[in-house]
């Protein structure tokens, strides 16, 4: 399986796991807020920024339509139509937001709802997009995206392995290449108990691409659980106050916990090291002191043949192990050796 590679960035097995602020809609409709979510997730240590590039005609119509969330640490029902045109992402916006992310050394990326918000991606020069799980059967948007030629991700929630199996198609006979999924569940926040992470090395021997997760849980134990079943790929939604109001803040990671998580699935990536099996460098010291040698119990004449009974197992481990006892009883002493002597080949005739 290869990388994708991203404005030289590889994503994929074998490469550092690409963290994403997803910042959404958690910017509350201030470009100002926007670039304070970009300033503090970089320094945060994440490797990109997202959001989301829509207009409220590409996916609602129906004013009957609710959404309850917790906000302020109160639930909240209103007209999704209500709340989805407070969060709007403007046109005029993109560029400057994406020179922040420039500035501050993250890669700004973006999730279009439809055709319009694809355009204006491509025309900004995005490096990488990003396909939402309510978009997963959106076929045309998902080829539309694979002509670009700009490397995609689709996010997998609330779907079958059919229905992903015909967007991944979709990609890639419309000529896409360079295609991540993520595992997610669009649950918000998502119980622990539907978290399914291994759903991702299901994913990636179903469709040989990179794998991540889309993270809607709250705190960073999913996430970097994520990483040692092989996701390479990391979003979660960020914030800079859980108690700011909106949908999204009260499961998303602040500051603090950005960085907890970016320091977590980096020691996840040391822990994971490689497959081969042996000592660890660390381990060297321990296989001189810690494992145990043949030694005589005794004082022993030159000449002398050892017995079983006169031979222990005792620490270090420099001499011959205690799987050699039996190449040893029976043979003879070079030289004169006193109680505790570890016994290596040089000292038998």
């Amino acid at each position: 399986m290869n990388p994708i590679v991203v404005a030289n960035k590889k994503i994929g097995p074998r490469q550092p796991c690409f963290i994403a602020a997803e910042v959404g809609i958690n910017h509350n409709g201030s470009l100002s807020l926007a670039k304070e979510m970009i300033d503090a997730a970089s320094e945060a240590g994440a490797d990109g920024v997202k959001f989301q590039n829509y207009a409220i005609e590409d996916f609602l119509f129906d004013t009957s339509l609710t959404y309850t969330y917790v906000s302020q640490g109160v639930s909240v029902t209103e007209p999704q139509i209500d709340m989805f045109r407070r969060y709007i992402l403007k046109r005029e916006w993109l560029p400057e937001l994406k020179a922040q992310c420039e500035r501050r050394g993250v890669m700004f990326f973006c999730t279009p709802m439809g055709e319009g918000g694809l355009r204006d991606l491509v025309e900004i020069g995005c490096a990488l997009l990003k396909n939402g799980s309510d978009c997963l059967g959106h076929l045309p948007l998902i080829r539309s995206m694979a002509r670009t030629g700009i490397p995609t991700v689709l996010s997998t929630g609330m779907a079958t392995l059919a229905e992903i199996d015909e967007a991944v198609r979709a990609f890639r006979e419309a000529g896409g290449k360079e295609l991540a999924l993520l595992h997610c569940i669009s649950s918000y926040p998502t119980p622990p108990e539907d978290v399914h992470l291994r759903k991702i090395p299901a994913l990636a021997a179903a469709f040989e691409c990179p794998i991540g997760f889309s993270d809607h849980t709250r705190g960073i134990v999913a996430a970097a659980g994520a990483v040692t079943l092989g996701a390479c790929f990391v979003e979660k939604h960020f914030t800079l106050d859980k108690n700011l109001p909106g949908p999204d803040h009260c499961f998303s990671s602040d500051p603090a916990e950005m960085k907890a998580l970016v320091d977590a699935v980096r020691t996840v990536e040391k822990n994971l090291g490689n497959s081969a099996v042996g000592p660890a460098g660390s381990e060297m010291g321990g296989r001189r002191d810690f494992r145990l040698s043949c030694v005589v119990k005794v004082t022993l004449p030159a000449g002398h043949r050892l017995s079983v009974e006169e031979i222990g197992f005792r620490r270090p481990g420099t001499g011959l192990p205690p799987a050699a006892v039996e190449w040893i009883v029976g043979r003879r002493l070079r030289n004169l050796v006193g109680p505790g002597h570890v016994l290596g080949p040089d000292d038998f005739i």
